[in-house]
Order: structure tokens, then C-alpha cells, then sequence
């Protein structure tokens, strides 16, 4: 018996990824789950109201519930404020943060009718911490961290528990194609080093996160935004470690 055995599970990005990693390690768990992307079992452009909409209910249709639902249908991308098109901000914002607004809000109204539900959002550490040229990018992640905390509020009362995980630098093909442009290997391995862990880390790692938030392991946690970086965020090393021979 799996941790979220007969669980309706709705994951948007579920074709490569984070998202794939989830709705995989879902399953594997028990979980009935709806594949949510472009071109998914549920094809969808989180964008997109009316698309969104018809997305849930198909998914009602076909399982009669959705009980736990996860936002990882991103896309990477920003600049420096003074040289990013309003059209690339329109499509980053639009994509991450306005997508998980749109897939919870229409997913709310059957968990409200339920009486039960589980949201969670894939934000990231640029939600939470400033990055050069991130723009767009880190004010999206940021929203969703804030969302999150805001839908916890509101229908924590109703039995609906939502939380967000913050991943460091995740092997995937969003991130694989940002680094491959020229002249963006050095930075990869900059921010690799970074990583405490001294490497990124991998989509399967944050499915495992998403678990435990989904699952009734995580039965008090609500509001929480968890971060999952290989201690990215806890500090920066300037070279003691070598010193006392623990590099």
C-alpha cells in the first residue's frame, strides 16, 4: 500500500521534469494520477483560463475528484529589468505564477465541495533570494511562495493544506537548456559549487518532497515553503573547509 494509495493526483508539467519525476513517484505510490502539459494526457496552457477550466473539469470527469493537486509547469528565463521585453515578462509571470493561480482556483471549488485537499506549488530558491539578471523569473517564484502562504490562510479552516517547495539547481531539461547557450558552462559549474552538496540535484529528489508534503506524513504542515537546494541557501563557502581538511 502505497502513501497516497487511491488519491486523485492533478500535476501540471508533467511531461519532462519535475513535473514528470512527480506524477511518477505518485503513481508508484498508489496515486490515480492526471498528467497536465502541453501535450500531456491532459493537454493544457496553464495560461489560459478557459483551457485551465475544461483541464479540471475532464479530470472530474474521468476520476470524479482531485485531491491532491502540484504546480510544476514552469518555464525559465528574465534579464535585467531595463532590456527584458514586456512580452517575455508577460510570458514567464503568466506561466508560473498566474498558471498555479489559475489550476488552484478551479481545482478549489471541487476541494471546497469535498471538503479536503492538498496543493502543492513548485516555487524555487529564486523565490526567495534575489539572483542576477533574474527578473521576471525570481518575481514569479516569488509570487508563488506568497500564494501558497495566502491559500493556506484562507481554507486551512476548510481542510484544504497548501505548501511549496523551493528546489535549488535541478538536473532537467529547462535547466539543461538555459546553461547550454554559449558562454553559460562556466556559470553552471559556479552554481554547482555552490550547491553544499557540491552538485544539483535531481528531479526524483523533489518528487520525494512533494510526497511527504502530499501525504498524511505531512498532516500539520501547511503554509510552509520547503526548500530542497543541496544547502544552497544556507551560506557560502570562502575556503575554512580546505583548511581544516574537509574538502
Amino acid at each position: 500500500m502505497g502513501r497516497i494509495d487511491g488519491k486523485v493526483a492533478l500535476v501540471t508539467g508533467a511531461a519532462s521534469g519535475i513535473g514528470a519525476a512527480t506524477a511518477q513517484r505518485f503513481a508508484a505510490e498508489g496515486a490515480k494520477v492526471a498528467r497536465v502539459d502541453l501535450a500531456g494526457d491532459y493537454p493544457c496552457d496553464v495560461r489560459d483560463e478557459r483551457a485551465v477550466e475544461r483541464m479540471v473539469a475532464a479530470v472530474l470527469r474521468d476520476f470524479g475528484r482531485v485531491d491532491i493537486v502540484v504546480n510544476a509547469a514552469g518555464v525559465a528565463g528574465g534579464g535585467a529589468v531595463h532590456m527584458l521585453a514586456t512580452d517575455e515578462w508577460d510570458r514567464i509571470v503568466d506561466t508560473n505564477l498566474k498558471g498555479t493561480f489559475l489550476v488552484c482556483k478551479h481545482a478549489l471549488f471541487r476541494m471546497l465541495e469535498q471538503g479536503s485537499g492538498n496543493i502543492v506549488n513548485i516555487a524555487s530558491i529564486e523565490g526567495l533570494e534575489g539572483t542576477e539578471g533574474g527578473s521576471a523569473y525570481n518575481a514569479s517564484k516569488g509570487g508563488v511562495v506568497l500564494l501558497t502562504k495566502n491559500l493556506a490562510i484562507d481554507y486551512g479552516r476548510k481542510n484544504v493544506r497548501a505548501n511549496c517547495i523551493c528546489p535549488g539547481f535541478i538536473d532537467t531539461p529547462m535547466t539543461g537548456a538555459v546553461f547550454s547557450n554559449p558562454g553559460m558552462e562556466e556559470y553552471l559549474e559556479r552554481f554547482r559549487d555552490a550547491h553544499q552538496l557540491g552538485r544539483v540535484g535531481k528531479p526524483e529528489e523533489i518528487a520525494a518532497a512533494a510526497l511527504f508534503l502530499a501525504s498524511d506524513d505531512a498532516s500539520f504542515v501547511t503554509g510552509h515553503a520547503l526548500v530542497v537546494d543541496g544547502g544552497f541557501t544556507a551560506g557560502r563557502r570562502i575556503g575554512f573547509a580546505k583548511m581544516m581538511g574537509l574538502e
